[in-house]
């Protein structure tokens, strides 16, 4: 069987960033950025007041005392240039008057009929924002690749954006398989369950920022599938989940291989989440996960997730990973590296662990709990007190004095 990681070496070698499109720029947040973003002017623009205060010639100073000629709001230019020996009211973000290179704020200085006294030294060039300090027309301000915040909007807003161009975001196809699905609403008897997968996977793709197609249940006959899988190919990724196995109703490896699927591998080692499979189909990704519910979201994280991030550009897949120290003792007696659901917390500024007693592969109660997983090889253990590596599914974690 394929390692966790030799898993996500082969999906990401295979997965590319989508294709451009241009958005509106409030539409661009959160999304990556494709091409290298160069200011078309200097910013700022003019030289500027930084201040409200008094704009004058420091050079041309003479005394502590200047008369007052004007005054100049913001959003409004003089194009008479300032008498040396004089100043002028100005407002923070106005254009700085031609002979003036300093400004005084109004709290440091007196107002004297009309003229004003300085209160003290003023240096020169005080409180001015110079012309291009910020940013020079020609230089790179947003290099390609960049995930868009508020920070960047703002600063494409600065420099007269109204669209830009970003990756776009991949249509994941979602199909359950099973004959014992019922879906969201109906209320299960002893014989079927509640089709969970679906939703569960279907936010875990909106929460990497992709588009999920839900495409309902695909029974168990192999026609079903096929039906199911073949109008998963009009998205840009097909999720299945369950009928990965070798049960005599699991049709899904038959199907993809008769549609000349190429199978990169069809199980990993890895607990939960050994029944995983990946292959390009008509050039596209696919992925089979584990009909358990906790195996496929766990399994979505590892391999899907990195995939779908790749392929919007994202140049960092993988989620944030910290040191944490246990409350919990465990041990993995199995022969997989096994995945643990696990809660993190903050207590006197450091991250710690609580790790579930119960991370049975379909106990949606555990997972629902958790924010953190940690991969424990075979034969090793965690004791109270000791540290360990935990990759952060949220950073919404609580701050105690206790970890509970």
């Amino acid at each position: 069987m394929i390692s966790i990681f030799e898993a996500q070496q082969v999906i990401l070698e295979k997965v590319a960033p989508l294709p451009s499109e241009e958005v509106d720029l409030l539409h661009g947040l959160g999304r990556i950025i494709s091409e290298e973003i160069v200011a078309c002017w200097d910013l700022p623009s003019v030289d500027n007041s930084a201040m409200d205060g008094y704009a004058f010639s420091h050079k041309a100073l003479q005394s502590n005392f200047m008369n007052v000629i004007g005054f100049l709001p913001a959003g409004t230019e003089r194009t008479v240039p300032i008498p040396p020996g004089e100043a002028i009211k100005i407002m923070t973000g106005a254009p700085l008057p031609a002979g003036c290179d300093t400004v005084v704020p109004i709290e440091d200085v007196e107002a004297l009929g009309d003229g004003i006294r300085l209160k003290s030294d003023v240096k020169a060039g005080a409180h001015v924002r110079r012309r291009g300090e910020n940013v020079r027309a020609g230089a790179r301000v947003i290099a390609a690749g960049t995930e868009l915040s508020p920070l960047q909007i703002g600063l494409l807003a600065s420099l007269g954006s109204t669209g830009i161009s970003v990756h776009r975001r991949p249509k994941v196809a979602i199909i359950a398989t099973g004959d014992e699905l019922v879906e969201v609403g109906s209320v299960p008897d002893g014989a079927t369950i509640v089709n969970s997968n679906s939703n569960s996977i279907a936010t875990q793709v909106l929460e990497a920022g992709a588009e999920p197609v839900l495409l309902g249940i695909a029974r168990d006959t192999r026609e079903a599938t096929r039906e199911k899988i073949l109008r998963g190919l009009d998205a840009d990724v097909v999720i299945t989940t369950g009928g990965v196995s070798v049960g005599d109703k699991d049709h899904v490896k038959e199907v993809i291989q008769e549609l000349s699927a190429e199978l990169l591998f069809w199980k990993v080692n890895v607990k939960p989440g050994k029944p995983t499979a990946f292959a390009m189909l008509g050039g596209k990704p696919f992925f089979g996960l584990p009909g358990n519910p906790v195996a496929a979201m766990i399994a979505f994280e590892q391999f899907v997730r990195p995939a779908l991030l790749k392929m919007m550009g994202h140049l960092s897949v993988f989620r944030p990973v910290v040191k944490a120290t246990s409350s919990d003792a465990f041990k993995n007696i199995g022969d997989r590296p096994h995945l643990l659901l696990c809660r993190v917390a903050m207590a006197d500024g450091k991250h710690i662990v609580s790790i579930s007693a119960a991370q049975g592969s379909a106990n949606l109660v555990t997972i629902a709990q958790a924010n953190g997983l940690i991969e424990l090889p075979p034969g090793a253990s965690i004791a109270p007190g000791t540290e360990a590596d935990v990759t952060l599914l949220t950073r919404n974690f609580a701050m105690r004095s206790v970890c509970q």
